[in-house]
């Protein structure tokens, strides 16, 4: 939690036997006191002025006006229990977060694959000052790159980010995204899924790196990492692989001066802390895996010295004021959403599909193989409620471990997969698998006809991609293979907002829902800091509720 125009607060008295013997006094008028939960409100949400917490008629008041003394006098005065400063949300979180993305705030909405998190999602955010990450994993190059003509020509100033998912599978494909990214100058990416440095992140990175006429690094190409361990955060807080560098050099796709830059950054400006997710997720709890990734980042700034340290920042679970605070004060430099952004008017998500997020709860979640790493046995957390994607695609993955080949399937179970999960024979599903990577990845289809194992992985992962765009495009008839990506955020979110207007997801506009999530974050510190000075007031004002739209 940041704040350069205040000073923190002090304790204003001691103790003695039961008795407060106050050191500082507040002088003004009685009127201006709130003591009712009504006019408590009011003034914790009064973020833009400090309070000062009194002692007054044998009850605690809260107030904004007034002065402070040493001493009392003639005046109306009363002891000074406690004081706040002023908080507003554009103030929370850390300033070079805010300069280098050209955000206000220090939030931005997660990429959400398949265009879930959509061109309207980030432009809606943009215009309103926030960022967010378009949702391109999943897509072939020829719907992302009408995505970025879309997405640059309302936003021109740069407010956005794209994401670039591990595609392990589809190195091609990866590849392809990268020189797109490149080709029209997208300047910020999400880097999500990744277990080491690839090829094409380190191409992307050091292609955007130069010198400037006083001999700084100018970063052009910027990184945020979607990581959620310890081992892959190291890699993402070192500089590229010097042996990626130097092929990259030989390849003729950087200069020397690029890859000498690059040893002397690390490879991303920004790391999110990837704690209990929809999605891709090691279900990481926030409160163990942030600290040890903010200490491990100050190790590595102590080890490499850089320019500017790499910031961390929280994601998997945000979706109330409270996680948010929570994330801020253990030092997050940030804070992500992703699962509430996807029951949004404007994301991607079909309208069945954001119904049932409107009815989930914290518990109506199970963990799924992962359609672009089905092979490495990587899962993925899914909505269980109203679907059952879930167990369909864990038999999948059984089968898969179980046999080598598809003739090697017993009759019975084979009949079964044609009939109720897929509901095509297996050659009709094989023929449109082909014309689908002949498109994105022909030599996925080469290696699949030479090896019966492969083949069957390629034809099971039909069914895991498809279901997804199920999913995000309402189809019908579908609607219990729908495989919708889901954290526990939801149903927090939905606790929260429960017999409030949000509660109809026609109502929930991903603008709102941020400044509603900081609004909240703001006014919950502030209540935080008078409970930490002593002061507690009534329990009604412990949660904070949107009761009206911000945006």
């Amino acid at each position: 939690m940041t704040n350069n125009t205040q000073t923190l607060p002090i304790r204003k008295e001691i103790i003695f036997s039961g008795n407060i013997k106050a050191k500082l006094f507040w002088k003004g008028s009685a009127s201006s006191i709130a003591s009712n939960e009504v006019d408590l409100r009011d003034q914790l949400l009064t973020l833009e002025k400090p309070i000062w917490a009194i002692s007054h008629s044998n009850q605690i008041g809260l107030t904004h006006e007034g002065v402070l003394g040493t001493s009392p006098d003639s005046e109306f005065v009363s002891p000074l229990l406690a004081s706040v400063p002023a908080l507003t949300i554009d103030q929370l979180g850390d300033p070079a977060f805010k300069a280098a993305h050209r955000t206000r705030y220090a939030y931005y909405a997660g990429a959400m694959a398949n265009g879930i998190a959509s061109e309207n999602m980030v432009i809606t955010l943009g215009k309103a000052g926030l960022l967010g990450s378009f949702g391109s994993a999943g897509l072939v190059p020829t719907h992302v790159e009408a995505a970025i003509h879309q997405i640059q020509s309302a936003l021109p100033d740069g407010l956005y980010m794209f994401n670039l998912i591990n595609s392990p599978s589809e190195p091609a494909l990866e590849q392809k995204i990268v020189e797109l990214y490149l080709k029209h100058g997208i300047s910020s990416i999400e880097a999500a899924a990744y277990l080491f440095i690839t090829t094409n992140l380190a191409y992307y990175r050091a292609a955007g790196l130069s010198l400037s006429p006083s001999g700084e690094i100018i970063i052009s190409n910027r990184i945020t990492a979607k990581l959620s361990r310890k081992e892959v955060a190291r890699h993402f807080l070192s500089p590229a692989p010097a042996d990626i560098l130097n092929r990259l050099v030989a390849e003729g796709k950087i200069t020397e001066l690029q890859a000498r830059l690059a040893v002397q950054v690390p490879v991303a400006d920004d790391v999110t802390v990837e704690a209990d997710s929809g999605g891709h997720t090691d279900n990481r709890p926030l409160v163990c895996i942030l600290p040890a990734i903010i200490a491990l980042r100050d190790e590595f700034q102590a080890k490499y010295n850089y320019p500017q340290p790499v910031r961390i920042g929280a994601g998997g679970g945000i979706a109330t004021p409270a996680s948010a605070l929570a994330a801020f004060i253990m030092g997050a430099s940030y804070i992500v959403t992703g699962s509430v952004n996807q029951a949004c008017v404007e994301s991607g998500a079909s309208e069945h599909t954001k119904a049932l997020l409107a009815k989930a709860e914290m518990t109506d979640l199970s963990m799924a193989p992962a359609a672009d790493m089905f092979e490495m046995g990587v899962k993925v957390q899914v909505l269980k409620r109203g679907t059952m994607f879930a167990v369909r695609a864990n038999k999948l993955y059984e089968l898969y471990t179980r046999y080598d080949s598809l003739e090697n399937i017993p009759a019975q179970e084979r009949e079964k997969l044609e009939s109720q999960i897929f509901k095509k024979d297996f050659e009709t599903i094989w023929q449109e698998t082909i014309q689908f990577f002949n498109e994105r990845d022909p030599r996925q289809v080469e290696r699949a006809e030479a090896n019966p194992k492969e083949k069957m992985a390629l034809l099971f992962r039909w069914y895991l991609g498809l279901s997804s765009r199920w999913s995000t495009n309402g189809e019908k008839g579908r609607e219990m293979d729908y495989q919708i990506w889901c954290g526990p955020a939801m149903g927090a979110f939905n606790d929260w907002t429960g017999g409030t207007y949000l509660a109809e997801p026609a109502n929930r506009h991903v603008v709102d829902v941020a400044f509603h999530i900081l609004t909240g974050c703001a006014y919950l510190y502030r209540l935080r800091m008078l409970n930490l000075q002593g002061v507690h007031l009534v329990a009604g004002l412990e949660k904070y509720i949107p009761t009206s739209p911000l945006a």
